[in-house]
């Protein structure tokens, strides 16, 4: 079970992996299908926990955004990581170069320790002065700080996690990570009300709940993960024995993950800028913003996981040197992400009332969030291609283009855009930035595509056809 192809005691005989034989529509399917389904409920659980945040109080819920952008953080660098990691076992596979790919998913564990004494040294020393930046209202400062701290020192089991995730899908096991990560975002989803409002006679924690409820989840999730990624035999096989870090091994990982990190936590920046250009309107955008997001997950979190089943198909094809298989993956990845977010648009366009009364909204919420979920709304379609296309430029090592792109996107354009807005329109047309962002975006990302594509993708031998 789980042996991905590939002998399983790594001997270098490869029986037939499915990333270099199987039609591609099928497997992009087949892979795409766990992540996209685990992403969901990872959006979900996301979803519920603000909706249980914001019977507390809009202030715990413009207390949760906040601190939104230090979790966008943490994800980045587990998920920017793992997508080097995942890259590099992908293309090592396809290269036969069995032993580098196991030692590079040992290399994973380390570098997921790391990234997790960071976090917790800022949830220990860092938590107030962050919050203390953005906001001087007592209550959302302590509400925020308390949440920050607890998912901080908590994160532990979200690095190891994630690096159990990102490892087996490299050898094309998309369903492990699946079950796993569902497993993890029920018993988050059970334990939210449950921690928050002292249900069943547990404690009433409140904002607390929330927090220990998302490091009880994430426990669950790793051990499930560590357990599934070790006991069964995969295209990789991970041993420490004898294990010494190499630096080429860490500096190959972050060619493509470093750029990956930077390209995700500009997200975190850009919503931390964000929530300071809002908050001096009114904190109540500053709710709507974070609804949007937890909303927009739902649109968004299917493509990325469409995005993780496409990424170790194109590395390893490209390894393989298959054209026409890479072709085919993008192209296919591309029309159904486009699907999704025209889904997407519609039901923003559509139902936005409804999607702000599952939050508690109060007439100003329904005020401002309507008229934003309409316009951000705009930018779907064009996302869908940006998303995808950065993609390619990951699992070809790309970091650096992919990276830049990414701050183009995010950064050049859309902070000038909302900060000009927000000062000169005020905070109806501030939601304009974001659509405007994705259109830009989206003329530059073509030429790129273009251009990656004439030079490194055209010339690729098809004998394996």
């Amino acid at each position: 079970m789980g042996n991905d192809g590939f002998d399983n005691n790594n001997n270098g005989v490869e029986k037939e992996n499915k990333m270099g034989v199987m039609p591609v529509g099928k497997l992009l399917a087949s892979m795409s299908f766990p992540a996209m389904v685990s992403m969901l409920i990872q959006a979900l659980y996301n979803v519920v926990d603000s909706f249980f945040v914001a019977r507390i109080s809009e202030n715990a819920l413009s207390a949760v955004t906040l601190i939104f952008p230090i979790q966008i953080l943490m994800i980045s660098v587990s998920v920017g990581t793992g997508v080097g990691l995942s890259s590099l076992i992908a293309r090592r596979l396809g290269e036969k170069r069995f032993k580098e790919a196991d030692h590079a998913a040992a290399h994973g564990f380390l570098l997921a320790l790391c990234s997790w004494i960071i976090f917790a040294l800022f949830g220990i020393f860092g938590t107030t002065s962050f919050v203390n930046l953005f906001s001087d209202d007592p209550e959302i400062s302590e509400l925020a700080i308390r949440f920050c701290s607890i998912v901080s020192i908590g994160s532990l089991f979200l690095f190891f996690q994630i690096n159990a995730e990102k490892t087996l899908q490299a050898t094309g096991n998309m369903l492990f990570p699946m079950i796993f990560n569902i497993t993890g975002a029920v018993c988050n989803i059970i334990l939210n009300p449950i921690l928050i409002f002292g249900l069943f006679g547990a404690p009433k924690l409140g904002i607390a709940g929330s927090a220990i409820s998302t490091v009880i989840a994430q426990f669950i999730g790793m051990s499930l993960g560590l357990f599934m990624l070790l006991r069964f035999k995969h295209a990789v096989h991970i041993s420490f024995r004898g294990f010494r870090p190499r630096a080429k091994t860490i500096m190959d990982i972050y060619a493509v993950g470093l750029p990956s990190i930077i390209m995700q936590a500009v997200m975190s920046f850009t919503m931390s800028i964000m929530n300071f250009i809002l908050i001096r309107l009114t904190p109540t955008a500053v709710a709507v913003l974070g609804v949007y997001f937890r909303i927009q997950s739902l649109i968004f979190m299917p493509v990325f996981g469409l995005n993780q089943g496409a990424l170790p198909i194109i590395g390893y094809n490209f390894g393989a040197r298959n054209k026409a298989r890479v072709v085919e993956t993008y192209r296919k990845a591309v029309f159904v992400a486009l699907a999704v977010m025209a889904i997407g648009t519609l039901l923003f366009q559509l139902f936005p009332e409804e999607i702000l009364r599952v939050f508690n909204a109060t007439p100003d919420m329904f005020r401002i969030g309507v008229r934003a979920l309409h316009i951000i709304s705009i930018g779907f379609v064009f996302a869908a291609f940006a998303i995808v296309s950065i993609t390619v430029f990951q699992a070809l090592a790309h970091g650096v283009l992919t990276m830049v792109l990414s701050m183009m996107r995010q950064i050049i354009f859309t902070l000038p855009l909302a900060w000009f807005l927000a000062e000169f329109f005020g905070v109806d047309y501030f939601w304009f930035c974001y659509p405007i962002s994705e259109i830009l975006a989206t003329a530059i990302l073509s030429y790129f595509v273009v251009r990656v594509y004439r030079r490194e993708i055209r010339d690729l031998g098809d004998e394996r056809l």
